[in-house]
């Protein structure tokens, strides 16, 4: 958490900062654990500050804001493009809007959009975890390219989908969890699109069928598309807010994840919690049948 639906919503709500030139970077200083930063925050800060935003891309679960134009020069350009490229992790959001605690505020980066309108853009993290880079072409690619992320989940193909995933041995649900396999896909709603495909999250990859393959890709982009239309999943420790620092709208519709001892919606059985590579996972033993 945050995963796809989060993130892209983060994206989106930060609509308001693109085409912000930026005119002072602050990194708080405090005794909380500091995020990993690169480069350093007083050379980040240098070599941020006089860009302009000129756009919010997502890779899977990171964030790129593209920058152009420097401290030097007066009127933006592509030459030099560089991306700030911010992973939320855990506990990260990008903020537009009051932050929900001043003190995790770990990134502010302030200036003024067209007509002179004054914006402000923060990245704020409760433990710390996210991390921080500005990077060029070379390093986006080392980054978020194919090497390190898979085709995003909401753009891939059926066939490319089960191509990808369909000879591993390992447990479906696992396998999903691969951001070199499938980028953007989390514990949340790996949980969520094996429920809606009727699939036991146990089932190895290469036990699946076509047809289930086929099943799968359906349920996990209509379970995604569904879930950034709503903002994403604030769970019980409300740590997840929009840009705007208001709620998610998708956990309202959770079936299985964190229902365990619940009944199933569909059927009525009994929710099981199991665990599978340190995570936990949530599934119906009825409608999700081995």
């Amino acid at each position: 958490m945050p995963e796809l639906p989060e993130v892209e919503t983060m994206r989106r709500g930060i609509a308001d900062a693109i085409g912000m030139r930026v005119e002072r970077v602050e990194v708080p200083q405090g005794r909380l654990r500091p995020l990993l930063m690169q480069p350093p925050p007083r050379q980040l800060a240098a070599e941020v500050r006089g860009c302009v935003i000129e756009a919010a891309e997502r890779y899977g679960k990171r964030i790129g804001l593209r920058l152009v134009g420097s401290a030097s020069s007066r009127q933006p350009t592509a030459a030099g493009c560089r991306w700030l490229v911010i992973e939320p992790r855990m506990t990260g959001l990008l903020l537009v809007s009051t932050a929900p605690s001043q003190e995790h505020v770990r990134l502010r980066l302030g200036g003024r959009c067209g007509r002179g309108r004054p914006q402000e853009l923060l990245f704020w993290d409760r433990r710390g975890l996210g991390t921080v880079r500005l990077v060029d072409a070379a390093g986006l690619q080392q980054l978020c390219g194919p090497s390190r992320l898979g085709p995003d989940a909401l753009a891939i193909d059926s066939d490319t989908f089960a191509s990808r995933l369909r000879a591993s041995a390992r447990a479906v649900k696992v396998a999903l969890l691969d951001q070199r396999a499938v980028a953007g896909i989390g514990n949340l709603y790996a949980a969520e699109m094996l429920f809606h495909a009727g699939i036991d999250p146990r089932v190895r990859c290469r036990q699946l069928s076509r047809p289930r393959w086929a099943r799968l890709h359906t349920a996990m982009q209509e379970v995604l598309a569904e879930a950034v239309e709503l903002e994403g999943s604030t769970l019980s420790d409300a740590t997840y807010r929009t840009a705007l620092n208001e709620p998610g709208r998708y956990q309202s519709r959770h079936r299985v994840y964190g229902r365990a001892g619940q009944p199933c919606p569909a059927c009525g059985t009994v929710i099981r919690r199991i665990v599978q590579a340190q995570r936990s996972t949530f599934f119906c033993p009825q409608c999700q049948r081995r």
